[in-house]
C-alpha cells in the first residue's frame, strides 16, 4: 500500500520545507536520507537507573534494524528514574508523577518532528507504563523493546536480588552479621543491569508490555546481558518499519480484547499492585472502559498459574525464562484469552502460541493445577474505602485478620517503631498521608513491608495504608486506600485501637466504628498543609485523580 508520510507533509512551495531541511543536514543528514521515513527511536538510557544503563547498545541494534529496512532512524532521550535510586529521600515521592512525565515527553517529542514512525526502549516501572501510555497517545507504527532482568546475585548459596537487602539488612540490626558481610551482600545483590530480578513491577509491566502485543515475543523472558535482546532490538526495528508500510498503529495492537488478555495474564503471573494504578491509567488513555472492579472480576476468574517472588520466594525471572517466558503462560491459559487478537511480529497470538513450549511445568502451570485458584490481585471494598492487596503473597493464616489500629502520618515513623519493637502482634499498622495528593506522589511503603516480612511479622501484623507498595513486597499489606487521607478519606479518620478487619475471601476492608462516630470525627477532622506546594509534585498532587482511578494527571 502507498504510506502517507508525516515526515515529508511540507511542500517544498512553503520556506518551512527548505528550513527543516537545512536544520537536518546540519547533523549530517543528507538528500537521500531525507527522503525515507523518519522513525522516532524514543529511549531511556542513562547512567543511573541500572534498567536504563544498557539501553543506549539496545537503541543502536534498533537503529539498525531500522537502517537496514530503509528508515532514516533518529533517537531522542525520555527521562526516567528508579524506586531504588529513590528510595529513603525525598525523590521517592516523584517516582509515580513520573509516569505521566514520560508519557507527555514522547508524545511532545514524536508530534514535534512529525515522525513517521516510533520504536520505544524502556524497562523499569513507571517507564513501560508511560510508554504504553505515549504509544495510546500518538497512535503511530509502533514496537517497544523492553530492557531485560538483570543476571541473579549469590551470596553463600543464596540466590540474591534486590529485596535481599532487606533480609539481610534485619540480620545486621540483630547483629547475626557483621558489616563487612553486609557489603559483601549488598556488592553480590546486583551482579548486572536490568530490572530487579523477581516479579517487581517492572518486570510486571515488561510482561504486560509483551501480553497486551505492543513487544516481541519473547522480549520479557530476555536478561538485559543477553545477546539475543540485540538481536531482537534489531528486529523490532525491522518490524516498525513493516507495520509502517502496512499502515498498522498502535491502537490497532492495543485493542480492548488485547487489554483484557493483558490483564488476565498479569493476574495469571501474580503481578505487582502497582498495575493497579497503570491499567487503569493506559485505559484511559485508549478509551476503554476499566475500573478496579473489573480488575478483581477479572483476577477471580484467572488462575495463578505462576508465581515468582515475592509470592514465593524459591523462583525468579531466571526459572521464568527457563520455563519458556511469557509465550508458555500464555500457551498454558491459553482458552482464557482471545487468540486472534494481532501482535507487532506480524502474526495473530494464535499463531506465534504455535511455537510456543512449555519447559517447566512446575514453573509454569497447568491451568487445572494452578498455584491458587484465583489471580494475584484481591481489590477490598468496605466502609475505609477501596483498596488493593497482592493475596498471592499472603500467608494463608492471615487472609482474614482483625486487630487493633496503630496509626502512623508518615512511613518513617511506622519504620522507626518497627526497628525499635515498639508494635504488638495482631496489630494493623495505618500508614496515612502517603496517597497521591497527600505524599504527594504515593511513594512506595517499601521498608516498613520488608521489615514485616523479614521479622516474622506476616503471620500477625498487618499494613494498611493509602500509599503503595514495591513491586517486590510481601505479606498482608493493604495498599492504595481511596480515598485519601488529604482528601478527607475514612483513613483520616482512625485513631489508635480502632478494630480493623481485613478479609481477603470476602474482599471486605472495614473499621469497627459506628457511622454516628465517624460522622463526628469527620466534622472534627482538618486537612493537614500541604508537604510540597511548588513545582512539579504540587502541580501533580493538585491535578492527580485518585489511586483507584490510576492517578493519572487530568
Amino acid at each position: 500500500m502507498k504510506v502517507t508520510l508525516r515526515s515529508k507533509g511540507l511542500s517544498p512551495d512553503v520556506p518551512q520545507y527548505y528550513i527543516r531541511r537545512a536544520l537536518m543536514k546540519s547533523m549530517g543528514f543528507g538528500d537521500q536520507d531525507l527522503e525515507r521515513p523518519l522513525v522516532a527511536i524514543a529511549n531511556t538510557w542513562n547512567e543511573i537507573l541500572p534498567g536504563s544503563y544498557h539501553l543506549d547498545r539496545i537503541g543502536q541494534a534498533v537503529k539498525r534494524g531500522i537502517q537496514e529496512a530503509g528508515g532514516m532512524a533518529t533517537m531522542f532521550n525520555v527521562l526516567a528514574p528508579c524506586d531504588g535510586q529513590g528510595a529513603g529521600n525525598v525523590g521517592f515521592k516523584y517516582l509515580l508523577p513520573s509516569r505521566d512525565l514520560i508519557a507527555a515527553s514522547v508524545e511532545m517529542m514524536t508530534e514535534h518532528a512529525s515522525y513517521d514512525a516510533l520504536v520505544m526502549i524502556g524497562t523499569c516501572d513507571k517507564i513501560v507504563p508511560g510508554l504504553l501510555m505515549a504509544a495510546a497517545r500518538c497512535n503511530l507504527p509502533t514496537v517497544l523493546v523492553t530492557g531485560g532482568w538483570m543476571p541473579v546475585g549469590h551470596y553463600k548459596g543464596d540466590r540474591l536480588d534486590i529485596s535481599s537487602i532487606g533480609k539481610y539488612f534485619v540480620m545486621y540490626r540483630q547483629g547475626k552479621i557483621s558489616s563487612e558481610e553486609m557489603n559483601l551482600v549488598e556488592t553480590s545483590a546486583c551482579p548486572g543491569p536490568g530490572a530487579c530480578c523477581i516479579m517487581g513491577t517492572a518486570n510486571s509491566m515488561c510482561i504486560a508490555a509483551e501480553a497486551i502485543g505492543l513487544s516481541l515475543p519473547g522480549n520479557s523472558a530476555l536478561c538485559a546481558i543477553d545477546a539475543a535482546l540485540e538481536r531482537l532490538a534489531e528486529e523490532a526495528g525491522r518490524k516498525v518499519m513493516a507495520h509502517l508500510e502496512n499502515g498498522v498503529k498502535a491502537r490497532d495492537i492495543m485493542t480492548e480484547a488485547a487489554f483484557q488478555n493483558m490483564v488476565k495474564v498479569s493476574c495469571a503471573t501474580s503481578g505487582s499492585t502497582n498495575l493497579a494504578l497503570h491499567f487503569p491509567a493506559i485505559a484511559h488513555e485508549l478509551g476503554y472502559p476499566f475500573s478496579l472492579e473489573d480488575f478483581d472480576r477479572i483476577s477471580r476468574k484467572t488462575p495463578a498459574i505462576m508465581e515468582m517472588k515475592p509470592s514465593d520466594p524459591q523462583y525468579n525471572m531466571e526459572d521464568y525464562s527457563r520455563a519458556g517466558g511469557l509465550q508458555a503462560v500464555m500457551k498454558s491459559m491459553e482458552q482464557l484469552l482471545d487468540t486472534s487478537v494481532a501482535t507487532v511480529s506480524g502474526k495473530s497470538l494464535a499463531e506465534t502460541l504455535k511455537e510456543a513450549e512449555i519447559r517447566e511445568p512446575e514453573v509454569i502451570r497447568p491451568l487445572d493445577r494452578p498455584r491458587d485458584k484465583e489471580g494475584g490481585f484481591a481489590i477490598l471494598k468496605g466502609n475505609l474505602g477501596i483498596a488493593v492487596i497482592k493475596q498471592t503473597a499472603v500467608r494463608p493464616e492471615m487472609y482474614k485478620h482483625r486487630g487493633p489500629a496503630r496509626v502512623f502520618e508518615q512511613e518513617e515513623d511506622c519504620i522507626d517503631a518497627l526497628l525499635a519493637g515498639k508494635f504488638k502482634e495482631g496489630e494493623v499498622l495505618v500508614i496515612r498521608y502517603e496517597g497521591p495528593r497527600g505524599g504527594p506522589g504515593m511513594r512506595e511503603m517499601v521498608m516498613a513491608t520488608y521489615l514485616i516480612v523479614e521479622m516474622g511479622l506476616d503471620k500477625s501484623v498487618a499494613l494498611v495504608t493509602d500509599g503503595r507498595f514495591s513491586g517486590t513486597s510481601g505479606g498482608p499489606c493493604v495498599g492504595h486506600v481511596s480515598p485519601e487521607a488529604m482528601d478527607g478519606g475514612p483513613i483520616a479518620l482512625i485513631r489508635d485501637g480502632d478494630m480493623i478487619e481485613m478479609d481477603i475471601p470476602a474482599r471486605r476492608i472495614n473499621v469497627d466504628v459506628n457511622e454516628e462516630e465517624m460522622a463526628r470525627r469527620r466534622e472534627q477532622w482538618r486537612p493537614p498543609k500541604p508537604k510540597v506546594t511548588h513545582g512539579w509534585l504540587a502541580h501533580f498532587a493538585k491535578h492527580a485523580t485518585s489511586a483507584d482511578k490510576g492517578a493519572y494527571l487530568e
